[in-house]
């Protein structure tokens, strides 16, 4: 089994870079990354707590 996780972001991100995030999702944790410094630790939270988060930012948007 592979530990190495598969990062994917927005498509409305576009291509130009800028202020992205990155998301890798494992059973049980949700990862999250700055795309402009990929080196850093991302912070690690339960599904809950991105479902809530995300249901707070963007209301309509379907939760992972």
């Amino acid at each position: 089994m592979s530990t190495e996780l598969t990062w994917f972001k927005s498509s409305y991100s576009g291509t130009g870079g800028g202020n992205c995030v990155e998301v890798a999702v494992r059973p049980g944790v949700i990862h999250i990354r700055d795309s402009k410094d990929t080196r850093i630790q991302p912070l690690s939270v339960a599904p809950e707590a991105w479902a809530a988060f995300v249901g707070r930012i963007v209301p309509s948007c379907p939760v992972i």
